[in-house]
């Protein structure tokens, strides 16, 4: 089981992370829909979304995700990504938001039961660790299904629970084939896609 009704429970979403498993997966994730599961189902504490902002004066296409997140009940931790070209001339985006999920979760630890983090970076395993040391259960949300995997086998096996992302999916999850109305939560395109393969370090 996900989630229990009498557990203290708070959310740690790595946006890159669940950008690209969302996408290679084939869906858009309804953040509204997202935030009333938990709501719905726990003693729900609070949501945190990660993203590393592209280093520019330019119009960001992540800030109307952003802003909406803030308007609706997210708590945004944001930062500069560091963007450079690499050695064959690609423009690549680097921002590696591990060490504030880290902080927020051992912070926020000894007021929960259940902590849900959606990433699958392994460099996250130690500060699961920590936490379960707490008391608090741990349940990690990312996807094996998608090319390439994009759960590290040392996280999966940390976790109290692994849950595959493509099996929650239809509980907040528009297809991306659905017609979209006026902006609800912001554009399809994420600054990750400008290289999808460079924006953090895991």
């Amino acid at each position: 089981m996900l989630l229990r009704q009498n557990e203290r429970t708070a959310l740690f979403i790595d946006g890159a992370s669940l950008h690209h498993a969302a996408r290679n997966l084939g869906f858009e994730v309804d953040f509204r829909s997202l935030r009333n599961l938990f709501e719905s189902q726990c003693l729900f504490q609070r949501a945190f979304y990660y993203a590393a902002m592209p280093e520019t004066d330019d119009y960001s296409p992540l800030r109307p995700l952003t802003d909406w997140l803030a308007y609706n009940g997210y708590h945004l931790v944001l930062k500069n990504a560091r963007e450079f070209t690499d050695h064959s001339g690609r423009r690549r985006i680097k921002g590696n938001m591990d060490v504030e999920l880290t902080v927020d979760l051992l912070e926020q630890a000894s007021r929960l039961d259940h902590a849900v983090i959606v990433s699958g970076d392994s460099d996250l395993r130690r500060a699961v660790e920590a936490v379960q040391a707490r008391g608090v259960r741990v349940t990690v949300i990312s996807s094996m299904r998608s090319t390439p995997l994009m759960i590290g086998d040392d996280l999966r096996r940390q976790a109290d629970l692994f849950v595959e992302l493509a099996d929650i999916a239809p509980s907040f999850t528009r297809r991306q084939a659905e017609p979209r109305n006026p902006p609800r939560q912001g554009p399809v395109r994420h600054p990750a896609d400008i290289n999808s393969d460079e924006t953090s370090d895991s």
